[in-house]
């Protein structure tokens, strides 16, 4: 949780030292709460907070190349600049962090304070055990005690539940094709093809955040590697909820594949866990850019209509509010709009959403991807998610 620092919470962090250099943050076009800023952090310096005009502290994590200071702000206004002077506390108890964990069962899990946030599901893949470990992806845990499970996780068969093929937030295609007539559907792992955590390339944890880099390989029928992914996920201490950034690069080095699909096996998705699917006729709607629909009514891109639903096209953000576990959560997943276009949307009652669109990747042409997911306890409206997605657009200007 984002923590601005009252006067008595000084005596658990002396002395105080503060650099000369000041940061100006500039808000973006829109009002924003738990704003991201990356701020430049100059050779040499050290700083785990940053000291507000008012005078309270915002916790602060240097990025492991010692090159930016990242904080979030609990409030922004759209335009409005505040000076923040990076700053050293010595805390006589250190205040709560981001932990990286291995589990016993394979997986790893990223904690803050001993309260669960994700967990990446990065099995290698067993030919003996195929459905439950074709993929990686990565589970999201509630925002408030980290006990519930509010993503589908992986299935020891695709008759464990509702379309356990759908696993927490997952990117892959259904349709890919490339070299003399191969073909691969990495959404569904059909015929042996599957994509597979190779190595953790990166990770860091502290007082603000927490990050791994990892590299993902894709498989084809004959196992041979067609594509590599340089995965990035990042959690922020935030108030009210979980902010994750979600990135990726895919690259290849054949001379072209193609990926393509259809709105529901391709892209990059939200997968709600298997109760959802049981109740969420009367309890799940989508609060989208142009208002709050039914509940239990979807929008999907239906390739064979004449002309495809408009408002299912190049989505800015969209939101899912479902039931489980006796309390309603909302998911928003913010699209950049630096993705690739047309990006064509789907829903489902059963708490899967995303989008996805056709590209040809070569080995001079990644494809590159960014998304942003805000997930919380209770409902949303139309104004705090575009509030959202606009500081995810336009974040705030350091200088």
């Amino acid at each position: 949780m984002t923590r601005t620092l009252p006067a008595f919470a000084l005596l658990l962090a002396t002395p105080l030292i503060a650099h000369a250099q000041k940061v100006e943050v500039t808000g973006g076009k829109a009002d924003a709460a738990d704003a991201v800023v990356v701020a430049p952090l100059p050779a040499g310096s050290s700083a785990n907070s940053v000291t507000l005009p008012d005078g309270l502290h915002v916790p602060a994590q240097a990025t492991a190349d010692g090159k930016s200071l990242v904080f979030v702000l609990p409030k922004l206004k759209g335009g409005e600049t505040v000076t923040a002077t990076p700053t050293m506390l010595n805390y006589v108890k250190a205040p709560p962090q981001f932990k990286f964990t291995a589990e016993k069962d394979g997986t790893t899990v990223l904690s803050f304070d001993g309260r669960k946030v994700l967990q990446y599901f990065n099995l290698p893949r067993d030919p003996a055990n195929h459905y439950y470990t074709f993929k990686p992806f990565h589970n999201v845990y509630d925002p408030t005690k980290g006990e519930a499970l509010l993503t589908n996780s992986s299935a020891k068969t695709d008759k464990d539940g509702q379309f356990p093929h759908h696993r927490g937030l997952f990117f892959g295609f259904n349709r890919i094709s490339y070299g003399e007539k191969q073909t691969a559907d990495v959404w569904h792992g059909t015929s042996g093809v599957f994509s597979q955590h190779d190595k953790m390339l990166a990770t860091e944890a502290g007082e603000v955040f927490g990050k791994h880099v990892s590299q993902i390989s894709w498989h084809g029928k004959d196992g041979a590697t067609f594509a590599t992914e340089e995965r990035a996920v990042t959690a922020y201490a935030a108030k009210g909820g979980t902010l994750i950034d979600w990135s990726t690069t895919l690259s290849t080095k054949l001379a072209k594949v193609r990926l393509d699909g259809d709105p529901q096996h391709a892209g990059f998705h939200f997968r709600a866990n298997q109760e959802v699917s049981k109740n969420g006729k009367e309890n799940t709607y989508y609060l989208r850019p142009d208002g709050k629909g039914k509940v239990g009514e979807t929008r999907n891109w239906e390739p064979k209509a004449k002309e495809p639903n408009p408002k299912t096209i190049d989505l800015p953000w969209n939101a899912c509010s479902f039931v489980t576990g006796g309390k309603r959560y909302t998911v928003l997943r913010i699209n950049h709009p630096d993705n690739p276009k047309e990006t064509r949307g789907s829903e489902r009652d059963y708490g899967r959403f995303g989008d996805y669109f056709e590209y040809d990747l070569t080995a001079d042409k990644p494809l590159k991807l960014k998304y942003r997911v805000w997930v919380q306890e209770g409902e949303m409206t139309v104004e705090q998610c575009a509030a959202l997605a606009e500081g995810f657009v336009h974040p705030p200007v350091v200088k």
